[in-house]
């Protein structure tokens, strides 16, 4: 099943300190809408099954999104949109958005919820964005970014007490959040495979991760092309058939790090985005890794 997460605009409207989209450099940057309906029609033939509205945050242009979303309906493309919920400051308000999100054909709502996101926007906002979702009947989930400290447990009561729909999300050390400090990982030894869903920009560049890949600043291993150059489908082919992106699809980050020297005490040290990070934004590493993709790397796998 293809997927994709689509980045229509980096604006945001606040500027959260944990974000994996942004750095420390403020750069806005917005497709066109006719360019973005075109890249829809090709979406659709490359035979993409799930489209999720993100980047910066996508309801700033609410118009633009409720079209894109409509015709995704047309396509019978799912489609997702991430929001901070600034625009649910009341009841009223949140129930004006959905509406319009729902009626356009919007299959799921993800809301971002975190300590980092709670300093620019209410809890409120967000509690009134999932209840109109529930009174509306819009599909919804909360995305609760935390780095498992004491300061995100308040945050968590807050969701338990209010029976929301919520699922924990470790914060990825990429973009804003590089500077944060690490706290000791204490869990089992993971494969931490990795479905990779690709994202594109707003400048028609395609990565084949959606998460922190656009920030591999030193090798771009993430780099699939660019829309101007080729087509959906072609980075799509691309991004299926790299054998070192399929190891860590099937293989998973822990059995390449080993297969790459790393001792079990390490791997277990890093989350799988900032173990990834080393392995494969490193150039000697990557060099390495990218040679034995076809051949000494496949002993590891079980």
């Amino acid at each position: 099943m293809r997927k994709l997460a689509f980045g229509y605009s980096t604006r945001c409207n606040v500027r959260c300190g944990h974000c994996v989209a942004a750095d420390g450099i403020l750069e806005h940057s917005k497709m066109e809408l006719a360019r973005a309906k075109v890249i829809l029609d090709q979406l659709s033939a490359a035979h993409i099954t799930g489209i999720s509205f993100t980047a910066g945050e996508p309801l700033i242009y609410l118009d633009d999104i409720a079209e894109l979303i409509r015709l995704c309906k047309e396509y019978g493309i799912y489609s997702r949109v991430v929001t901070n919920s600034f625009w649910a400051k009341t009841p009223e308000l949140a129930d004006e958005t959905i509406l319009k999100l729902k009626g356009n054909g919007l299959s799921q709502l993800r809301l971002s919820y975190s300590r980092w996101h709670q300093e620019n926007i209410a809890q409120q906002n967000v509690l009134n964005a999932a209840r109109s979702c529930v009174k509306n009947g819009l599909a919804y989930f909360i995305s609760f970014v935390t780095d498992f400290s004491e300061e995100d447990v308040a945050f968590e009561q807050y969701l338990r007490e209010h029976r929301l729909i919520f699922f924990p999300e470790p914060v990825i050390f990429a973009g804003r959040a590089q500077s944060f400090a690490r706290q000791p990982i204490r869990t089992d030894y993971q494969e931490n495979c990795c479905a990779m869903n690709p994202y594109l920009a707003p400048n028609l560049d395609m990565y084949a991760c959606c998460d922190a890949g656009s920030h591999f600043s030193k090798t771009n291993f993430f780099h699939l092309g660019n829309l101007q150059e080729s087509s959906v489908h072609e980075l799509f082919e691309k991004s299926e058939t790299d054998s070192l992106y399929n190891h860590i699809r099937n293989m998973g980050i822990s059995a390449i790090a080993s297969f790459a020297g790393y001792s079990a005490r390490d791997i277990i040290r890093y989350r799988k985005c900032e173990l990834c990070e080393k392995l494969f934004n490193n150039p000697e590493s990557l060099a390495m890794l990218q040679s034995e993709a076809d051949s000494g790397m496949n002993v590891w796998c079980r």
